[in-house]
């Protein structure tokens, strides 16, 4: 299990560090794990995509503002949820959306939460779409708005591992879905990597 120090640092550095380790979902009765291939980095002090843009102190945004080491999920469009860990030091705003995971395990289970049916009746789309977006994956293992503060640091039911896996390159692109942030629109804090 990650420590809480590994959370304590900025948000740009944090994405990249979260890609290759595993995200750990203990639910009803099983523990389903992930490989983090994709983030995203929001830093409110200079990013008008980020929720806390301009010192925004909400209900919503509360869990921004906390030390890193904890979970900040919101909800979109009325429909979907967003899992972030929150990074750096108390007061800052900065968290990291986890936008895609690669299944390791449970993937019958993974499938049923997400389409109904088990792995071997998907399509190819739907099996490329299991957990390839941060509301996929949050459908796919059961995070929603009562994990919201949960310390990722502490074993309980949402935690990260680091299986020393780090056979990669990471890529570094722009984010999506947030043409509205002006310049921050073209800031290159998407990170992924080829698993």
């Amino acid at each position: 299990m990650l420590e809480k120090d590994f959370y304590v640092k900025g948000a740009l550095d944090l994405a990249k560090d979260l890609l290759g380790k595993v995200l750990v979902r203990e639910i009803d009765g099983r523990i389903l794990k992930g490989r983090i291939i994709e983030t995203e980095a929001y830093i409110a002090e200079i990013d008008k995509a980020c929720h806390a843009y301009g010192r925004s102190v909400t209900k919503r945004t509360d869990p921004l503002y906390k030390e890193g080491g904890i979970a900040y999920v919101y909800f979109i469009y009325g429909l979907y949820h967003c899992f972030n860990i929150v990074s750096g030091q108390e007061g800052k705003a900065e968290a990291v959306l986890i936008r895609a995971v690669k299944p390791l395990n449970e993937i019958d289970y993974i499938s049923i939460r997400r389409y109904g049916k088990e792995n071997n009746q998907l399509t190819k789309y739907q099996k490329n779409n299991l957990t390839n977006g941060p509301s996929k994956l949050c459908l796919a293992y059961g995070i929603n708005k009562e994990d919201n503060y949960k310390e990722i640091h502490v074993k309980g039911d949402l935690y990260i591992i680091d299986d020393q896996y780090r056979d990669f390159d990471i890529i570094e692109t722009k984010r999506i879905g947030i043409d509205y942030a002006e310049e921050a629109k073209d800031f290159l804090w998407r990170f992924s990597i080829d698993v």
